[in-house]
């Protein structure tokens, strides 16, 4: 099997965290570049996770961009920087004729998502970003309910991803504005993605966002978007950082038919944060405290459901499919090297830009 050769652009918590544990184990992948401007450190005092020559010591090492993207051997480029430049070496490797993976967000502008689609198309290659939220099991197990018409028609949707005082919210220092910068672009080109993919384009985009984090600044750190459609659906995106409540929101959807209200994060996240292996069999699945409440009119789930007299409705806790990330790369392979419908078109994730700025 002929591996696809891999270049990352960038070596931080983004690349160690949310990518290498689920590409790793997609044996179509092989790690072969990093651009990383940093000089490697002596390999007695380094310490794992310091630098890339450090954990992939067989890999190349890159320090300029024009030597990194010179290099024929790599195919796909996976871009992992500070947001503010994913859209210049997204084009960068275009313009090299490589396969692009951008992190989230996209780009600062949807003119700027524009150009890339264009050169994209030009080039022949393929470009798609990392909207990894869409293997959440969360999101997983709403999309399915959504599918099987669980809740009739649906007339409102909220979708969260709060953070009560995050200990990373003390870098969010900058007092001026600047494209891309805040939680909106941060946390919600995560779930305004999950909204288009779930309901479409909507009619009409509203927001509305503030600042709680006790600083003088022009930069979001909680948000609300309001999304309206031709239908009588209103979906609201929502994201505060001050939230006291016993677990985090995810979802509330109430439709003609029934309901669904989950709370908690996704466990992915907590499970590599805390050294387990992507491919640790209890890897992405949910425990039953954690399900979803799903309520409906008539019964949806045998197994989950049982019936109330009082309220006349079918009322369980419906089982969270388990998460899985290394679907994203799995999908992406699959794309590459057979020509499988790509799973993140860069439209959607453009669409969502453009909700936003």
């Amino acid at each position: 099997m002929l591996q696809i050769k891999v270049g990352f652009v960038g070596y931080g918590g983004s690349a160690k965290t949310y990518h290498l544990p689920y590409l790793l184990p997609v044996k179509e992948f092989h790690i072969y570049a990093f651009l990383q401007r940093s000089a490697g450190p002596s390999r007695e005092s380094a310490a794992p996770g310091s630098h890339c020559t450090v954990d992939f010591p067989e890999a190349k090492h890159y320090r300029t961009a024009e030597d990194f993207f010179a290099d024929p051997a790599i195919e796909l480029v996976i871009v992992t920087t500070h947001t503010d430049t994913h859209g210049t070496f997204a084009q960068k490797a275009l313009e090299a004729g490589k396969h692009v993976v951008v992190e989230k967000p996209f780009t600062q502008t949807s003119e700027e998502a524009d150009n890339l689609l264009a050169l994209a198309k030009e080039k022949g290659v393929i470009l798609t970003v990392y909207q990894n939220r869409r293997w959440d099991g969360e999101f997983r197990t709403l999309k399915h309910l959504v599918s099987k018409n669980a809740f009739g028609t649906i007339t409102e949707a909220q979708i969260y991803y709060d953070f009560e005082n995050p200990p990373w919210i003390k870098h969010l220092s900058a007092k001026k504005y600047t494209p891309g910068s805040g939680l909106l672009f941060g946390l919600g080109s995560h779930t305004l993605d999950q909204a288009l993919v779930l309901f479409g384009r909507p009619k009409s985009v509203a927001a509305f966002l503030k600042v709680l984090r006790g600083v003088e600044s022009e930069v979001d750190d909680t948000f609300t978007v309001i999304l309206q459609y031709e239908t009588p659906l209103l979906v609201t995106v929502k994201t505060t950082i001050v939230s006291c409540l016993p677990q985090t929101l995810k979802y509330i959807v109430r439709g003609t038919e029934g309901s669904y209200v989950k709370y908690g994060d996704d466990i992915q996240e907590r499970q590599i944060l805390s050294g387990m292996s992507s491919t640790d069999s209890n890897f992405g699945v949910n425990p039953e405290d954690e399900y979803g409440a799903l309520t409906t009119y008539t019964e949806f789930d045998p197994g989950h459901q049982k019936f109330d007299p009082s309220s006349k409705k079918y009322n369980g806790k419906f089982p969270t499919l388990n998460g899985f990330n290394q679907g994203y790369y799995e999908s992406l392979a699959d794309t590459i090297r057979r020509k499988a419908p790509l799973q993140v078109e860069p439209q959607t994730s453009r669409d969502g830009i453009r909700l936003m700025c």
